[in-house]
């Protein structure tokens, strides 16, 4: 991966723009921004995304288009991000975690990947987390490993997710529990 004036530089096109302390790299059809402080080593992230200071983005993860990624973000290798998807600040993917697009993930989300986790002992494969499309995740939730939420679910903030959440639901609590259709919150009719 190439550097310069200490950006990271992960697409190779033609015509470089400067902004400040920013490099961008402009590309055919689109931006990409990783700022010089992310350490983002995955050459799998796409276009017209943002990866901001502090974020450490492992060689295995693939990041789609136009997603933002916040400051102080870490993506494990075996992570899959689509398209259009937003991570707020402070949230960790570990290896097993799929969020398909335009998912909302709050700030300081929790993800974990092992239901028996001990020091040195890691399993053999991580649990799966799937967050379907157009779900959003409310700040300082936890995801316990191995579930689904649903397509348009929404997770209420600081919910502990022990089940799967059907899609077009809002769950909250701790644990999080069913509340109501999201179709009801979304129409004022």
């Amino acid at each position: 991966m190439p550097d310069l004036l200490g950006c990271q530089i992960i697409i190779f096109k033609k015509t470089l723009l400067f902004w400040g302390r920013f490099l961008f790299l402009k590309q055919e059809q689109g931006v990409k921004m990783i700022h010089p402080l992310a350490d983002c080593k995955s050459e799998n992230i796409g276009e017209n995304t943002n990866i901001w200071q502090f974020c450490v983005v492992l060689s295995g993860a693939r990041i789609g288009d136009n997603c933002n990624i916040c400051a102080n973000v870490f993506v494990e290798n075996d992570v899959v991000v689509g398209d259009n998807v937003t991570v707020k600040c402070g949230v960790q993917l570990w290896d097993g975690v799929t969020i398909e697009d335009n998912v909302f993930v709050g700030p300081n989300v929790t993800f974990t990947n092992d239901l028996f986790p001990r020091s040195k002992a890691h399993p053999a494969e991580y649990a799966r987390t799937v967050i379907k499309a157009g779900a959003s995740i409310g700040a300082n939730s936890t995801i316990v490993c191995g579930h689904t939420i649903g397509e348009n679910a929404m997770v209420g903030a600081g919910s502990v997710v022990t089940h799967d959440v059907p899609a077009g639901e809002l769950w909250y609590g701790n644990p999080a529990r069913y509340i109501r259709n999201v179709n009801k919150i979304e129409s004022k009719d």
